[in-house]
């Protein structure tokens, strides 16, 4: 799910998210190729905190180690598969002849040649999905509040638990899709108003002395632009714009904006529901899981495209940006994620379809507050678990301590366990380049919950029309610690997701700046180059293959 990351902007009574997920800062990439690569860099040298991929494939190669190719699954919202900075590092079924229209592998997937599409069918390609709480909502309304009073009461006693999370998604949706309406009213006026704002400035950069010098307004719609201007002056993403970047710029943010909320009138409508024209399988029977198309990409690959980039993307042509795991991984685009909330079936399904075909890192940078499903996505966690896959999630971006606040999947089946109940899955919160603000101020946290942070914030990767772009969000924290376990595991293929884990966590780098060191089990930045010294230390040198036992220490954090 794309989320909306919170930088509140005031304005004439109302508060305003600024900067959807799909877009961190407008810098063009031939002026700053530091910044592009900047999540790559090397702590002991840099002082910022990056996560030392260089230094990681020297010391694994100083070892006289070989890599072998390990297949990453990106289970996303699809994959522009022929980005020239992608397609040499994509993976390809080699037992799948294309485009013939069989299933030559047997698998039950016919022509999966790059990965497979659980949100599509005959009819085309899911793009707009509801949101779990509408769908929760719309299901259980009529069990719990219907018109038999005495009924309603009879299954709410008899249905405890689907009771009681009918009830946080009614909260929820009764919240959000008064929100989402208002934010696209509001941004949407906004955007009406980018002209009376570039007329006000007068050719004049956007400064405070701008703003006071202009005369009071006698229209109401530029006594509105400019309260705006006052505020947004004094912002450090506009402050000493000239007046033609300001214009380009919030344009670029308003119609980033506005297509985010724009689809919230489907996902929040109880009446919508594309899954059975367009995907055509039986959703409530979670054993199905013979469905979908092999369409890649579908309708907006940007975010799954994006995070294939920080895991794999190649340097081609000017372009400089390159995934922590491009020497080494190859990806399978597992489309899962609609412009709106994951099913859990599909989740579930995504995760053995990977799993079956080979990946043995998968990325799930998405996450949901509900999940009528999820016993489903555990025994799925538990069958990537046998089958020696480590899981890879997004902590999720609502500034939140994800104790109080579960973001669906979670490796938790009560937020007071003492420990998972898999020992596969690594939680990744976002991190900055800035040292005394080091966690992005969306990311989720906790310090039992969350393994490690990585670089999530103003990461530059491919985007879909052979593009590139700046993101943010612990969407883009995932693949990046996704990419380094995927490096771990190319040089020593023998180790378990726990003792990849073990590695990252033990050998972060730690910060306590501002409370840092208590929002995550490792208390810093993964350190990839630290962890491989770690892991090979301790789980592959002078020993024998399968024969490392995780320490007592990761035993009570991670391990079944």
């Amino acid at each position: 799910m794309k989320k909306v990351l919170l930088a509140a902007v005031f304005f004439a009574g109302f508060s305003f998210s600024y900067a959807q997920e799909s877009k961190a800062k407008s810098i063009d990439p031939n002026e700053d190729k530091d910044l592009m690569t900047w999540y790559h860099k090397d702590f002991t040298t840099s002082k910022v905190y990056g996560v030392n991929t260089a230094n990681a494939y020297k010391y694994l190669e100083s070892k006289g180690l070989k890599p072998k190719t390990v297949v990453v699954g990106v289970l996303d919202s699809g994959v522009q598969v022929d980005h020239p900075g992608l397609v040499k590092n994509l993976w390809s079924n080699p037992n799948e002849v294309p485009g013939n229209g069989k299933d030559d592998d047997g698998n039950g997937y016919i022509d999966d040649v790059h990965g497979w599409n659980f949100i599509g069918g005959k009819n085309g390609d899911i793009d707009i999905d509801n949101m779990e709480v509408t769908r929760v909502v719309a299901k259980y309304k009529p069990v719990f509040e219907g018109d038999d009073s005495a009924k309603n009461k009879a299954n709410q006693a008899k249905m405890k638990e689907e009771f009681e999370m009918y009830m946080k998604a009614k909260d929820m949706f009764n919240k959000k899709s008064i929100e989402a309406k208002q934010n696209f009213q509001t941004y949407s006026m906004l955007n009406e108003l980018i002209p009376n704002m570039v007329k006000l400035l007068g050719g004049k950069p956007v400064t405070a002395e701008t703003i006071a010098a202009i005369k009071a307004p006698t229209d109401q719609r530029d006594a509105i632009a400019l309260d705006f201007l006052g505020q947004i002056s004094q912002s450090p993403e506009f402050k000493g714009k000239s007046a033609e970047e300001f214009e380009k710029k919030m344009k670029e943010e308003m119609k980033d904006a506005i297509d985010h909320f724009a689809p919230a009138a489907k996902q929040y409508d109880l009446s919508y529901d594309p899954r059975k024209e367009i995907v055509g399988d039986n959703y409530d029977d979670y054993s199905e899981k013979i469905y979908g198309n092999n369409h890649y990409e579908g309708p907006d690959a940007e975010h799954g495209t994006h995070v294939a980039g920080i895991i794999a993307g190649l340097p081609q042509g000017k372009e400089v940006q390159y995934g922590v795991a491009s020497k080494v991984a190859k990806i399978m685009s597992v489309r899962t994620v609609p412009n709106g909330d994951e099913r859990d079936k599909d989740v579930a399904n995504a995760i053995r379809y990977a799993v079956d075909n080979g990946a043995k890192v998968l990325n799930m940078s998405f996450g949901k507050p509900v999940s009528p499903g999820k016993n489903v996505v555990w025994d799925a966690f538990k069958y990537a678990e046998d089958k020696g896959v480590l899981l890879v999630k997004a902590a999720g971006n609502e500034n939140e301590d994800v104790a109080e606040h579960l973001a669906y999947p979670t490796n938790f089946k009560n937020v007071t366990d003492e420990k998972p109940f898999v020992s596969n899955v690594l939680v990744v919160g976002a991190s900055t380049n800035k040292n005394n603000a080091l966690r992005a101020d969306f990311s989720n946290y906790n310090k039992k919950m969350v393994n490690v942070f990585a670089p999530g914030e103003e990461i530059y990767s491919t985007v879909p029309k052979n593009e590139y772009k700046y993101l943010q969000g612990t969407s883009m924290a995932s693949p990046v610690v996704a990419g380094g376990a995927a490096v771990l595991l190319a040089y020593m293929p023998d180790l378990k997701p726990y003792q990849i884990i073990e590695a990252l966590v033990k050998s972060s780098n730690p910060s306590t700046a501002d409370g840092f060191g208590d929002q995550s089990q490792a208390g810093g930045v993964i350190d990839l180059k630290k962890a491989a010294e770690y892991a090979y230390t301790n789980f592959y040198k002078g020993k024998p293959s399968g024969t490392a036992k995780p320490s007592k220490s990761v035993k009570k954090a991670v391990k079944k």
